[in-house]
């Protein structure tokens, strides 16, 4: 109210030398003086500046914009997924991926190329998808089965060794000592040790305890994959080692013989054949302590 009243003072030139001086040193002097340098120039019927001063500052000033505290809300959660989005990205495209088949499951995947990965109970693989055009490398520890796009190439490696492929299907396994690698379709580079070893199509090799040697595969693919395990001259500690990822349980055995050598496949979806087959193999007789757990015993 005292600045309106100044203000009226001052456009009828009332103020004295002191009142003048406060006004002319107040914030808004300098808009005031703007409306009436202008107004002074304006050639109008009964202009009354006085009445159109007060006009205007009777207008009321917009009030300032307040945003409701449920949209500060719903600004807060976008931020927030937007952030989860991103972090999501991230992992997905820059932290290194893993795949993993637990004991009992087997887990099917893509890599970037679009070639297509099987992994066996009990397995895991590990690679890096953000720069995989540059580095084609998987790290493979247990049984996969590859089904390469073709004209694509990357390398896996294992603990025991290494395979380099291109446009093929192939399986690789690298359990303990023992490291196995079939070809089913094109050819694979085989590096173990200091050797190097190419296989074609229905070729495999096995390392083993330093020994190595050489069979022809006449399937189109690893048998687990039709829920079959296949062995090649394992011994019935690897073969119950097997049977114990693919059924999720836990076997005992206790028999003096370990060392005799089994070729021949068990199922993987019914335990009691898979049983009964080893236990007239090695002459054991079989104790079943619980659901998920099974004892051997010599005869």
């Amino acid at each position: 109210m005292k600045e309106n009243r100044l203000l009226a003072k001052w456009l009828n030139n009332d103020l004295s030398p002191d009142e003048l001086a406060d006004f002319e040193a107040s914030p808004d002097f300098e808009k005031y003086q703007k409306i009436k340098d202008y107004t002074a120039h304006l050639e109008v019927d009964d202009l009354d500046e006085n009445t159109m001063l007060s006009n205007i500052l009777s207008q009321k000033k917009a009030a300032p914009k307040v945003v409701p505290l449920y949209k500060k809300w719903m600004f807060q959660a976008a931020a927030i997924v937007v952030l989860a989005l991103g972090i999501t990205f991230v992992i997905k495209n820059f932290v290194p991926q893993t795949e993993t088949a637990q004991f009992g499951e087997k887990t099917s995947f893509s890599l970037p190329d679009n070639s297509e990965v099987v992994l066996n109970s009990g397995s895991e693989i590990n690679y890096k998808k953000w720069n995989w055009n540059s580095n084609r490398r998987l790290e493979l520890k247990g049984e996969a089965y590859f089904r390469v796009s073709k004209g694509k190439r990357f390398e896996v490696h294992t603990s025991l060794g290494k395979v380099s492929v291109l446009g093929t299907q192939f399986n690789v396994k690298a359990r303990k000592k023992r490291f196995d690698v079939v070809c089913y379709e094109g050819r694979v580079k085989v590096n173990y040790a200091n050797k190097e070893i190419i296989l074609t199509h229905g070729q495999s090799v096995t390392f083993e305890n330093g020994k190595q040697f050489s069979t022809v595969v006449n399937s189109s693919e690893p048998e687990w994959i039709d829920n079959q395990i296949c062995f090649n001259k394992e011994n019935i500690k690897s073969v119950l080692d097997e049977v114990q990822r693919q059924y999720n349980i836990t076997i005992e055995l206790n028999a003096k013989d370990t060392t005799s050598l089994f070729t021949g496949k068990l199922p993987t979806k019914d335990l009691n054949v898979a049983l009964q087959i080893i236990s007239t193999t090695y002459h054991l007789e079989i104790q079943k302590v619980s659901k998920n757990k099974i004892i051997f015993d010599e005869k």
